[in-house]
């Protein structure tokens, strides 16, 4: 991952937009990284694994009795409108 400096990324916004089309890009200020700007593409797949991520985490505590079937059909629910937010794009 690319670093650039707050003030160098207020500068040359344009370019900082092209590169993190290529890789993420942490923006530092004084010294220490304080956000991340990456392309909209991988965004969208940290998104979709964090998603598969719970569900398969749903999955697995419901093989393991660990959760009641009511309590699965409203985890079945929460992640059927995550997904749908996530098709549309829309912000959580």
């Amino acid at each position: 991952m690319k670093n650039i400096a707050a003030k160098e990324a207020r500068a040359s916004f344009g370019e900082l937009m092209d590169t993190a089309q290529r890789e993420p890009v942490a923006i530092c200020k004084h010294g220490r990284s304080v956000a991340v700007i990456m392309s909209m593409a991988e965004y969208e797949k940290l998104k979709r694994d964090g998603l598969q991520t719970r569900v398969d985490t749903g999955f697995a505590q419901i093989d393991n009795d660990e959760i009641s079937k009511s309590s699965a059909k409203d985890i079945f629910g929460a992640a059927k409108k995550l997904h749908e937010k996530i098709q549309t794009g829309s912000s959580s």
